[in-house]
């Protein structure tokens, strides 16, 4: 596509209230917005374990007309202690586009991500769903209860999250240290709150990290 077709393109994109959702929901999780432009437009960059395809390929028809090209494959090579590992990641990028600005400067601030001070106001039922899918995981096959992985976040940051968490929808969370930083923990008292709430929106590949003991009550469908 020539570059006029693409500014053409871009003049009539405008984010979607579902789409405004996944994103706030990425952006807590493993979602970047990009600048190329010092700040003028951002794009969205989305990157998952090769073996998430399909919630890579759902969150791609949620943005597909923001973007040019269809996801790809990648490989990423990390070393470590002198062993060269390569990872295969799927993803893809939005463009370039001036709707992004407002959340980029909400969720960052001098070049790392943080979590807004209105955080609350945004973290809807499928917001919550995408953040988990994102960074979310069992305790165990036997236990109801869930932890996010957001050892990236300050403490101020997960103060910000508790808070909405419990006055938005009730649900209570402590905070358990890891050597690269604290997990979000869901208390048994109210996670099943939680996870109601974000059920009808995990896709079924993502499922897997929805506590077993918790689904198998679940009515059938």
């Amino acid at each position: 596509m020539h570059s006029k077709e693409i500014e053409e393109k871009k003049q009539l994109l405008k984010l979607t209230t579902s789409q405004k959702e996944i994103l706030i929901g990425t952006l807590l999780g493993d979602g970047h917005l990009e600048s190329q432009d010092k700040g003028q437009t951002y794009r969205l960059k989305l990157d998952h374990s090769i073996k998430q395809i399909e919630y890579v390929d759902w969150l791609y028809d949620a943005f597909k007309e923001w973007t040019n090209t269809p996801p790809k494959k990648r490989s990423r090579e990390v070393k470590f202690r002198d062993v060269v590992k390569t990872y295969e990641k799927y993803g893809f990028n939005t463009l370039s586009h001036s709707a992004f600005r407002f959340y980029a400067k909400q969720f960052y601030a001098n070049g790392r991500k943080h979590v807004p001070r209105l955080i609350h106001r945004w973290l809807t039922p499928k917001a919550l769903a995408v953040w988990f899918m994102d960074d979310g995981s069992i305790k165990s096959n036997t236990h109801k209860t869930v932890f996010m992985n957001t050892q990236s976040f300050s403490e101020q940051d997960l103060k910000r999250l508790r808070k909405a968490l419990q006055d938005v929808y009730g649900i209570q969370t402590i905070l358990r240290p890891q050597d690269t930083g604290n997990q979000l923990y869901f208390l048994s008292e109210t996670v099943e709150k939680f996870l109601e709430l974000i059920e009808p929106y995990v896709v079924p590949s993502m499922r897997y990290k929805l506590p077993r003991v918790w689904l198998t009550q679940l009515p059938k469908r």
